[in-house]
């Protein structure tokens, strides 16, 4: 029988995941949470959220530069936090899952 590890740190990280996706900034949190998701991002951002959701060590400072075109620093700041966030939380539960089903 497959018990349901418990997490005790599951309300403090869901909380912080909404005030990165949710709360006041420069963005919408539509495309904060299309970041976190890795899908739905306009095509200029596409390349960048799916190297973070990928291998974030590549991001360059000339992919970043690029895109200072288009977005301020605060709007890139957040929307590079909101794809790590989703990212790690992909992969966190992905690891929770396996330790449940182990």
């Amino acid at each position: 029988m497959n018990a349901k590890v418990p997490d005790p740190h599951a309300a403090a990280r869901d909380a912080a995941l909404r005030t990165v996706l949710d709360g006041p900034g420069e963005t919408d949190p539509s495309l904060r949470h299309a970041a976190a998701e890795g899908v739905g991002v306009p095509d200029d951002l596409r390349a960048l959220v799916e190297k973070i959701h990928r291998h974030a060590y590549r991001v360059t400072d000339e992919e970043i530069a690029a895109l200072q075109a288009r977005y301020d620093d605060d709007q890139l700041f957040e929307l590079i936090v909101s794809a790590a966030v989703g990212a790690s939380r992909r992969r966190l539960m992905a690891g929770l899952k396996a330790l449940e089903d182990a």
